[in-house]
């Protein structure tokens, strides 16, 4: 069998970008094919259900990365929150490059997107709410209150990357992460 010229992680990468910037709608096989270094027939021949399969790759490879580095972080109570939130939000700085990269979730979400991948977006959202109001209980606040701080953060985190991307001013991200911090720390 001939090694493949394409590496997986390198394949991933480039649809993941296409598909950031562009949406689901807007990425043409032109656009996955191009940057994947493929023809449109070895694309099929990797993805043989096509644009949706590769949506799902992508968002398959963010879930991975996002739980291993992120939401493992939150959860390890084996640090101290405030090394958790740290280490959080350190990551969450890199998966958005510094906020000048749109998520892939709101890039998911839009039209015919959403109907698609519904489920998983709510999935997604809803083990950023769930890691998130577990560093709030590990913080010692009510159930209630920690759920609501993180609901809050899910919607800051995502409404800075638009205002961030619309404004061409990553400061309001960076410090939309400093907020975040603010919120959970526990002087």
């Amino acid at each position: 069998m001939r090694p493949q010229k394409i590496l997986d992680t390198d394949m991933i990468t480039g649809l993941t970008k296409v598909f950031r910037d562009k949406g689901y709608e807007g990425a043409s096989l032109n656009d996955l094919a191009e940057v994947t270094g493929l023809k449109k027939a070895s694309l099929y021949h990797r993805f043989p259900d096509g644009k949706q399969e590769m949506a799902e790759c992508v968002l398959s490879d963010i879930d991975q990365w996002v739980d291993k580095n992120i939401f493992f972080s939150l959860l390890d109570e084996n640090k101290s929150t405030k090394l958790r939130l740290a280490d959080a939000l350190k990551n969450i700085e890199v998966l958005y490059d510094s906020g000048r990269e749109t998520c892939v979730l709101r890039a998911f979400s839009m039209h015919s997107g959403l109907a698609l991948f519904e489920q998983q977006i709510k999935s997604g959202m809803d083990k950023w709410i769930a890691a998130f109001s577990a560093l709030g209980i590990a913080i010692k606040l009510s159930s209630t209150q920690a759920h609501q701080n993180a609901v809050q953060t899910l919607i800051e985190l995502q409404g800075s990357l638009i205002v961030t991307k619309g404004l061409a001013d990553t400061n309001i991200f960076k410090n939309t992460l400093k907020n975040i911090e603010k919120r959970y720390s526990t002087e």
